[in-house]
Order: C-alpha cells, then sequence, then structure tokens
C-alpha cells in the first residue's frame, strides 16, 4: 500500500470509530504534533509514541463530529498533505469548531509507518469552542 492510500484509510478507519489499525500504521516513535505546543487544548498536545498517540483518541472524545470530510490529497516522496473540513462541536461547552481546509502533514519512513504528524488548524478558534461559556441560542416568545 502507498503511503497515500494509507492515509486514505487511516481516515476510513477514523470515521469508523477503528482506531487499533491507525495505531498500527505509526512507528514506535512517531512524533504526534511535532514542533508545537497547543498549550490547554486536550486534542492538539504534542505526543510520542504510539502509547501517547492513543491518549489523542482519547481525548477526541470530548468533540462531537458533524462533519469530518478529507477532501484533497497531496503526495511527495514520502510526506502526504491532506486538506479537510470539520465541524465538531466540544461537548462540555457546546461551543462549535468549524474549519475549511485544515491542513494535516504526515511523514512516512522507509517502511511505510508514520513518523511525523501535525494538525495546521486554527489553533485560536478551537481554545475559544473549549474555554468559553457555552453559547445558547435565545427563546424568542
Amino acid at each position: 500500500m502507498s503511503n497515500l492510500e494509507t492515509v486514505k484509510q487511516m481516515y476510513v478507519d477514523f470515521k469508523n470509530g477503528h482506531i487499533p489499525p491507525i495505531l498500527e500504521q505509526l512507528s514506535d516513535s512517531v512524533e504526534w504534533e511535532y514542533g508545537v505546543n497547543f498549550g490547554s487544548i486536550p486534542w492538539l498536545q504534542p505526543r510520542r509514541g504510539r502509547q501517547e498517540v492513543a491518549k489523542f483518541f482519547e481525548a477526541l472524545n470530548q468533540l462531537e463530529f458533524h462533519k469530518f470530510e478529507p477532501k484533497t490529497f497531496f503526495e511527495s516522496g514520502n510526506i502526504v498533505v491532506c486538506l479537510f473540513d470539520v465541524d465538531a462541536r466540544v461537548k462540555d461547552t457546546e461551543n462549535r469548531i468549524m474549519e475549511e481546509d485544515e491542513v494535516h502533514i504526515w511523514y512516512f519512513n522507509e517502511q511505510g509507518k508514520v513518523v511525523k504528524f501535525r494538525h495546521r488548524a486554527d489553533t485560536h478558534q478551537h481554545w475559544l469552542a473549549l474555554h468559553r461559556e457555552p453559547v445558547r441560542e435565545a427563546i424568542i416568545g
């Protein structure tokens, strides 16, 4: 399977709630959210190793996804980039995260395992959705 096919399959697995097959595609020392620190956003924390990446998927339980749509893929050598649209609700605050063309960057080693991954996302929007008071719709009577 090519790196591109692997990434596409991981998105299918994610949509179907099958996390173990995704973790199997990662190198033992994978760098997740490499080169950044997002502070207090649980699902955007830097992690290292498969066991730590499993905690990323656990953190995603704080979200309810309404849309998770990969739409464009680019591949060059050992790098795969995906643009996708996301619409999710933070369960505790009921606030939405809506982003068009969020970017995922995947780096592969020669054995076809993911060695580095990161989101390029509107982190401020994620932070606001997580930390703001719940947004309540006005009731007009």
